[in-house]
């Protein structure tokens, strides 16, 4: 806080408003007086200017191109850490002493089988169905089956569910793969790291031996990482909005997953492959370089620029390394769309309309081709964000439940309708 003001000039009228600085960052105006003393609102479509609460799990500073977790670099969490340490971080404030990593890690592990009763809840799923459907539902269910950890008003029922939410999301992930393209349910397996328990649970099957290849585990556990929070996006503001009214939990960690669906939030990654795909080759790259210069060409670049990041994405520099490890563990040494990737990195890096536009490239641009190079089909990417990015969910809709200055969430509106009119009868209606 500090004791900074902003003064507003409405209709002749002079008014001051507290400024509060936050430990780094921009400061912002405190409006939340401003109809009330005006009778005006704000107009930010998007809330791209507003600061929708106070937080201390996550910073972003787009201009500089850092992404910090509890003050933490997410190159530093990336490379030295594993997902359920940075999952403790995000949670508990502080990273984990030893004793404290081995008992948050049982507990997630003996948290990662489903109620049996969920299995017959799968078939009642098209086998067609899309996985983010899938999980939609099955997400938005668990409340049904675990009714002992919905009331938000009791912390340690807040903290089994957060356990388990975190536990279960790769088992029902990989049970929507399974169903997906036609195999059988594979157990979770107590004595493997939360990436391979995933990596086994995706791609065993009941008749022969899975091993789990080590250098995929960590690039899986790197991936988790990469995405398990980015501080106010959509989907995690749709899990504060929803988690505002009192809604359980779990229905609060299913409306994120409907909102990340959409193709401009965590259906990024996949179009990007999609992109690539289309392209084909390095020799047709120029082609598509003028399309996306053609201010009249529909045609974008899929995987370049960020909402937030306006300088390069520091997520996307570790995808990137970890894009050529997974490549080169399988073998893959001549894969064409890799070929094309890493053509448009140096075009996005050196091109003039690149560069002024600041269309640096993104995680999505990475993660799709190690994803695809895992094994996952493009209907399982998204699929896959939201199990790295339940976490951070539950640790903001966490933060937002203790907060004592959290109200439900009502976002006001410029009205451009029709004025009040008397209703007009049938008869009368020309």
């Amino acid at each position: 806080m500090s004791d900074k003001t902003a003064k507003l000039s409405l209709s002749g009228g002079e008014h001051e408003f507290s400024v509060h600085d936050g430990t780094i960052g921009p400061s912002v105006v405190d409006i939340s007086s401003l109809y009330k003393e005006t009778g005006a609102f704000t107009y930010d479509p998007g809330f791209t200017s507003t600061a929708s609460c106070d937080s201390k799990i996550t910073f972003i500073d787009g201009d500089e191109g850092t992404l910090l977790h509890r003050g933490y670099p997410i190159e530093q969490l990336a490379e030295q850490g594993d997902f359920l340490e940075v999952c403790y971080l995000l949670l508990y404030g502080e990273l984990p002493t030893k004793t404290q990593k081995h008992d948050f890690d049982y507990r997630v592990t003996r948290h990662t089988m489903v109620h049996e009763q969920m299995m017959r809840f799968f078939t009642g799923f098209r086998r067609d169905a899309h996985p983010m459907a899938v999980m939609c539902g099955t997400v938005g269910a668990l409340s049904a089956f675990y009714h002992d950890s919905t009331d938000i008003s009791d912390p340690h029922q807040r903290m089994v569910a957060s356990m388990r939410m975190i536990a279960k999301m790769p088992t029902i992930a990989a049970m929507a793969y399974k169903y997906h393209i036609g195999q059988p349910f594979v157990y979770p397996q107590n004595d493997l790291d939360y990436a391979s328990n995933f990596l086994r649970m995706c791609f065993a099957v009941p008749c022969e031996e899975y091993q789990v290849n080590p250098v995929l585990a960590r690039a899986m556990d790197r991936i988790f990482i990469l995405h398990a929070d980015h501080e106010q996006n959509a989907s995690t503001s749709t899990v504060r909005l929803a988690g505002s009214s009192g809604a359980n939990p779990f229905a609060c960690i299913a409306a994120g997953i409907a909102c990340l669906w959409g193709p401009a939030h965590g259906g990024a990654n996949e179009a990007a492959l999609n992109m690539l795909g289309e392209i084909g080759s390095v020799d047709r790259i120029p082609e598509y370089i003028a399309r996306a210069k053609d201010k009249n060409d529909p045609f974008r670049l899929m995987g370049f620029g960020h909402r937030v990041y306006k300088n390069y994405d520091p997520r996307a520099k570790i995808m990137q390394k970890t894009t050529h490890e997974v490549l080169g563990e399988l073998g893959i040494k001549d894969d064409p769309l890799l070929e094309v990737a890493m053509e448009l990195e140096k075009i996005a890096l050196h091109d003039d309309y690149f560069v002024e536009k600041k269309l640096y490239p993104n995680i999505d641009f990475y993660s799709g081709i190690t994803l695809r190079a895992l094994g996952f089909p493009t209907t399982m990417f998204t699929v896959l964000f939201a199990v790295a990015r339940t976490v951070g969910w539950i640790a903001q809709w966490k933060e937002m439940i203790e907060d004592p200055s959290q109200r439900i969430g009502r976002p006001r509106q410029l009205y451009t309708g029709e004025p009040k009119r008397d209703y007009v009868p049938m008869n009368k209606r020309s």
